[in-house]
């Protein structure tokens, strides 16, 4: 049985704003840019982080950070949650007043992370814990998937400056989320997966940025197998990969890919 829902707002905020421009032709036109905003995560009173975000998804956002950071153990320890823009601010309250997440917050790590930065706890040496189930790609389904993908990217067609990153099961894409940052964006698709009570085992997840050691990190913790970027991998992103047994699909644009890591798990079906 899942876990009931916390408290929430819906909150969505604008995505892009017109802005009044000059051309090479010396013309003046109006310009959609991509919104981006300061949000303020507070746990219990306590200030987290501050967030740069388009503003789509603000509660999933807080709750996928919580989750990835393992600053919570679980939706039910969420009793609320709730966005003020006027304020900058998502106002997360636990279950057990912050008690949990206490020890965690005493111990980061800042990372190179585009919109973050910061990982809490004592999340590199868990990544040592977790152990994918063996899975298996059809190099046709990589191929429909990645055309499928081309379908989105709503924001970065209008306004670029964003980063998108998907969930998909085979072909489909389950839900695709464009925000500044890509770890925004897979925080927030994390944190749909626990309000919606999704499962990572069987899916895909598909991101435009690169493949970094915190991405592996956070893949790895939501349950989802396989890798897939349309960028390239870092290192230690490969070696974290290997550890805990994710498949990594890197530098995937129409009928070209790379495995890096979990060669066997893909089946070179087709043409």
């Amino acid at each position: 049985m899942s876990a009931a829902k916390p408290e929430m707002t819906a909150a969505a905020a604008p995505q892009v704003f017109p802005c009044e421009v000059v051309d090479e032709a010396g013309r003046r036109r109006l310009l959609e840019v991509a919104a981006e905003r300061a949000l303020a995560l507070y746990l219990d009173r306590r200030e987290i982080v501050t967030l740069m975000t388009l503003g789509c998804e603000p509660e999933a956002l807080a709750v996928g950070y919580l989750r990835n950071q393992g600053l919570v153990g679980g939706l039910r320890d969420i009793a609320s949650v709730q966005v003020d823009w006027e304020a900058g601010a998502a106002a997360v309250v636990s279950r057990d007043g912050g008690a949990g997440a206490a020890a965690r917050l005493d111990k980061r790590t800042v990372t190179s992370g585009c919109g973050q930065g910061t990982v809490y706890g004592e999340l590199m040496e868990k990544i040592n814990a977790i152990r994918m189930p063996p899975v298996r790609v059809k190099r046709s389904s990589i191929y429909k998937l990645l055309a499928n993908l081309t379908r989105f990217n709503a924001i970065y067609e209008r306004a670029g400056a964003v980063h998108g990153c998907a969930l998909c099961r085979g072909e489909e894409v389950v839900w695709f989320v464009e925000d500044v940052g890509r770890h925004n964006a897979v925080d927030i698709i994390a944190g749909k997966m626990w309000l919606e009570d999704v499962c990572g085992d069987g899916h895909i997840f598909y991101t435009t940025g690169r493949l970094t050691s915190e991405m592996v990190i956070k893949v790895a913790q939501i349950g989802v197998p396989v890798l897939l970027s349309r960028s390239g991998v870092t290192q230690m992103g490969v070696e974290l990969a290997r550890r805990a047994g994710v498949v990594m699909i890197a530098r995937a644009r129409g009928r070209r890919f790379f495995v890096v890591t979990g060669g066997d798990s893909v089946a070179l079906d087709g043409a």
